[in-house]
Parts: C-alpha cells; structure tokens; sequence
C-alpha cells in the first residue's frame, strides 16, 4: 500500500499526484479524497486522545498535592473527574481503532503509482510494444494448434484429467512431461548461473499472510482455499499459493536488510493453483489451467535501483527464450490493465504460429516493478540500524521465467514438423531419444482428438 504521509499535504505529501495515477487507473479518484478524509478524522481523534491522556496527568498530579495538603473532599472531586477523563479515554482509543482500520482499508485499495513510461489507457490493444525478436514463422494449412500437438505425441490426458480433477484437468506424461521438466530445468538453471538463489516455496499461506500479497478480488477469482473443516478458526485459514511470488515476498517480512545485502535474487519454483473464475478462454489444452509450475524470478534492491533491476530481469526472460529459439515481443502494458501492486509491468507474448488466421502472440511472461508498495505491509526495511528514525522500505520485483504449460505449448507449435516435434539442441540431453538418430524428435503417435456434439473428445485411434 501507499504511505498514509503521501495523503498529507501539509506534511509534504502529494495528494494531487495520486489522484493522477489513479485516473490512469481508470478509477474514481475521489477515493484519494476518502482517504484524507478518514485520516484527519484520525488525527483529529488522535490530538483528542493526546489532549485527554495529559488531563489524566495533570488531574493525578494535582489529586497527589490535595492528599498532602489533607483535603481528602477536593481530592475526592478532582478523583472522580479523573474517572470520568479515563472513561472518555477507553471511547477515544475505541473511536480511534475503528478509524484507523476503516482508513487503512480504503488505503489498501488504493493502486500504487503509476510509473511515467506506462502507456495511459484502459484497453490492452493499446499495449506498446518495445521489442520484437525472432522470426515470425508463418501458418500454413497443415498446421496444428498445441492442444493437438501435446495429444497427437501422446502428451497429455484431457479427459481423464477431467474425470479426476474436473474442468481443466489434465495428466501431463511422456514426451510431454518431459518438455515440461525440461524448461523448468533449463529456466532454473538459468537463473542460477544469473547470481539467483533458488527456491522452493511453501504451496500455501496463512489468510492474514496472503492478505498482505494479494489484492481482495484475488481472494475470490484467483485463490483455492484449503479448509480443514467447517469449524475452522479465521485466523487458522490458508489459501493455496497462485505464483511463487506470494510466499518469497513473504519471506522477508518484518525483517531489517542490510543495504549491502542487495540485490536479493531468488529463483523461486512452484507449483501453481488458480481458479480462472469466469474465464471461458482456452477451454482445450494446457495454456490456461488451474494447476502449473513455474519458475519465477523474485528480486528485493534498494530504490534507487529498482528500475535498473526491472530492465535486467526483462532482460534475463528475453535471454530465456532466445534460448529456446522462442519467437516474441516485448510490451509495456497500459495503466487500465496494471494490478494494483504494479508501478509498470512489461509482458513478453509469444509467438503461436498455428493460432489465428495468421498466428498471434500470447502472454508467455510478465515482469513487474512493485516498488515499495508490498514492502510497506510486510514491514520489509532496510538500514544500517533497527532503531533508525525514519523506516525506509525496500523495492520488490516479480516476473515470471517459465510457466511449464504455456512453454510447453509455444514449443509445440514452433517446432511442429509433418511428422512430429523437433526440438532444439538445448533440448537434447533433457530427452530420451525417441526415434533413434534424431535426438530432440518426438514423433506423432495418434490422430488428433475430434470432438463430439457436446464437447466430447472421440478419440481416432492410433497413428498409422
């Protein structure tokens, strides 16, 4: 969340310049106005608090004087004045929790600023794009979509994954679970040879940790829970983790860094669990599912290093896929579209060569600068000291590396042949050798599956 000293003008904060950013959101910005609202209501409660609590002072000092001076009557009025001080004292310090907790609720709601470079606008058509690589291979006629491909090199199970696991479950195995551990192989690997610790993260969070990570429409679009029972305490609910990101940012909280310990790298691996509530897209196939693994990139720097590292880690997942031989472009994604913890965010879109009437780019990364915004309700500082006068927070990093399914799917489609799935040298010690003298060949087994009526795999048999 933003600092509460930003809302403050007359303390040196810029209220106007959090509107701004929130009119780039494509929000109401009249909830700056709530904010400030709320916190002189706050303040005000608070020099009342501060006035009564130095009453209680005075009044005990001068009932302390009357009982030496042997005027227990006088002492008698004052005490009870006290009392009645004390009383107006427990509805204050009531009157000034509920405050507090209303205030810090709206502020949480608040988007953090919105960084200069980011285009203003709330469609994602208007994304600018900053980078194209490769060569954009063109679509053909005898070209196969991912979702065939993984099944036609005996890949993946739908249907059985469906009847085990519901809507969008899948059995990844053989040549396609092997494609899938070789990227997150490869990705952490690569990562590691970069200066990154590698990580494997808890798969799920305490409610009152992830509440510190997640935006509140996350809680019901995005997040499973893992209930151990209808009598479960509020404070003992978890939530399963939807990226690595949520528990490394965690990881630091409450912690004081010291300066000379930046950056901080990690690599985190997971697996991932996302609900993709009222999502109907990509309904075939493995590119949107509710359970993947990814290997994420996690970065804490100092602020004035924040953006440097931001450019190095969009940097590092272009490498990546340059290494796969992953034809994409680099976009810088519009205000309307950022979550709230982004300051910027910059996606790299894949080139899918068998989507489209020609072939279409879709998101394979996305890189973001969260700046201080996480940091601040983590209570993750840096300094040379605990006991320094002012806290200042830290700049925390995401991005993702590679996300298994949707590698595995741009892989498919890149290096689909006639036959099979050719792919790359980098590929080659990862796999077995599937047809013999032609390392990094997966060749088509069966048919691809045909649907029924009602949306029902009929399977074809067998490749001849």
């Amino acid at each position: 969340m933003l600092d509460i000293n930003d809302f403050r003008a007359a303390s040196g904060g810029d209220p106007e310049k959090i509107r701004a950013s929130e009119k780039k959101r494509g929000r109401d910005e009249t909830i700056v106005d709530k904010v400030i609202e709320l916190d002189e209501a706050w303040r005000q409660t608070r020099f009342k608090l501060d006035m009564l609590n130095g009453d209680v002072k005075t009044f005990s000092k001068e009932v302390g004087k009357l009982m030496k001076e042997k005027k227990a009557e006088e002492a008698a009025e004052v005490k009870a004045k006290v009392k009645e001080v004390k009383q107006a004292i427990e509805e204050c310090k009531k009157k000034l929790e509920e405050l507090e907790a209303e205030r810090d609720r709206v502020l949480k709601t608040v988007g953090n600023l919105v960084h200069e470079s980011v285009p203003v606008h709330d469609d994602e058509e208007h994304n600018e794009v900053v980078e194209t690589w490769g060569e954009m291979r063109a679509k053909t006629p005898d070209m196969k979509e991912h979702h065939d491909l993984l099944y036609m090199i005996d890949g993946y199970e739908p249907e059985k994954g469906s009847k085990v696991a519901g809507n969008r479950g899948y059995f990844l195995k053989g040549p396609g679970l092997m494609i899938s551990l070789a990227c997150l192989n490869m990705g952490t690997s690569f990562l590691i040879k970069r200066g990154y610790t590698p990580m494997q993260v808890p798969y799920f969070m305490k409610k009152e940790t992830m509440g510190k990570v997640a935006q509140l429409s996350q809680f019901d679009e995005e997040l499973y829970g893992a209930t151990e029972g209808p009598d479960q305490a509020e404070a003992d609910k978890k939530y399963l983790i939807a990226t690595s990101e949520q528990p490394l940012a965690a990881y630091h909280q409450n912690d004081w860094i010291d300066k000379a310990e930046f950056p901080l790298r990690y690599a985190g691996y997971s697996t991932c669990f996302r609900k993709e509530a009222g999502s109907g897209r990509d309904a075939r196939g493995i590119f949107r599912v509710h359970q993947f693994d990814k290997v994420e990139q996690f970065c804490l720097t100092a602020p004035e290093n924040s953006w440097e590292e931001h450019d190095r880690m969009v940097k590092i997942a272009a490498e990546y896929m340059q290494e796969l031989g992953i034809s994409y472009r680099l976009v810088n994604i519009v205000s309307g579209a950022l979550n709230d913890a982004a300051a910027k965010k910059i996606d790299l879109e894949g080139w899918f060569p068998a989507q489209g009437e020609k072939g279409t780019f879709r998101e394979l990364v996305s890189v973001s600068n969260c700046t201080d915004y996480q940091a601040r309700r983590l209570m993750i500082r840096y300094g040379a000291s605990k006991v320094a006068k002012q806290a200042t927070y830290v700049h925390m990093l995401n991005g993702t590396l590679c996300a298994n399914t949707r590698t595995v799917c741009v892989l498919l489609e890149t290096y689909q042949t006639e036959d099979g799935i050719q792919l790359p040298k980098p590929f080659w010690s990862y796999l077995p050798e599937y047809v013999e003298g032609k390392p990094g060949f997966i060749p088509f087994v069966r048919e691809a599956l045909v649907l029924d009526a009602g949306g029902h795999a009929k399977k074809r048999g067998k490749k001849k």
